[in-house]
């Protein structure tokens, strides 16, 4: 899909290979729909088709990061059959999970408050710079719904303690809750935004993207493996990363005292 096409987001990649994926439906407080899902699961196929492409940042327009689920969408499924509502809620699930594993860094600039979907799109995000402003729940069950399909991925950054504070009754979090919480890593004010979240990108771009990518499969595999696996799964990675190109350029720089590669010259693009 082309990204002059997109309906619900905008896609920038800028020269320095940061991708900013910015939800688009201001006027529904960038509420999602299926046409959100696909074109954002097309944005991810654009930067993962970019070789340049190293950071992505994830917000939305307007004053509000987003709202969740799109009432009137919600609301078709009450007329749906079970299969229907089961495919209905797939494509989320399967973007959320897309997000979550993806190649590449995942900044959350949550530019405003964020409910339901909104805060497992939050949860899928590698670093997450809020507003002070921002208020964010889980509302789901306040609407007779349930948090379903977002709820690996919440519950995994919150853990079990502050799952059930928020989960099961709708909290309205502040920014400086939901840092508290372990969902949100900074809470700045609105104008400090921006430079927060280039701070991160600074970091982002400063490390090997090859070793980058591998580590954030390293950090998903040793979560959910026992010690035995993940004693095999180690050794052998670091076996491989001794091999590559990153590793020897990675230690020639250092001992060279110079930048290495992959890291901005200095005035670079933009971001």
């Amino acid at each position: 899909m082309n990204a002059s096409r997109f309906q619900t987001i905008r896609l920038d990649i800028d020269p320095v290979g940061v991708a900013r994926i910015t939800l688009s439906r201001p006027d529904v407080h960038n509420a999602l729909n299926p046409t959100m899902f696909e074109e954002v699961g097309a944005a991810l196929d654009a930067i993962e088709a970019d070789p340049h492409a190293r950071v992505v940042v994830l917000t939305g327009d307007g004053d509000t990061f987003c709202a969740g689920g799109d009432f009137r969408w919600q609301q078709s499924q009450r007329e749906q059959d079970r299969a229907s509502r089961i495919r209905s809620g797939v494509p989320l699930a399967r973007l959320l999970a897309r997000l979550d594993t993806f190649g590449r860094p995942v900044i959350g600039r949550i530019n405003g408050s964020a409910f339901g979907g909104g805060v497992g799109l939050i949860a899928v995000c590698d670093v997450v710079v809020a507003v002070d402003r921002a208020r964010i729940s889980l509302s789901e069950v306040r609407l007779g719904l349930v948090p379903a399909t977002i709820s690996p991925y919440v519950a995994a950054k919150l853990g079990p303690s502050y799952a059930r504070r928020v989960f099961l009754n709708g909290k309205i979090m502040t920014a400086a809750e939901a840092q508290r919480y372990g969902l949100v890593h900074e809470v700045v004010a609105a104008a400090d935004l921006d430079a927060a979240v280039n701070a991160e990108i600074d970091l982002a771009l400063s490390c090997a993207p090859g070793a980058v990518q591998t580590t954030k499969k390293l950090v998903h595999f040793v979560l959910g493996h026992d010690p035995a696996d993940n004693l095999i799964y180690t050794v052998d990675r670091l076996a491989d990363f001794w091999e590559t190109d990153e590793a020897r350029e990675g230690l020639s720089s250092f001992f060279d005292k110079r930048a290495p590669s992959w890291h901005p010259k200095r005035g670079e693009g933009a971001r």
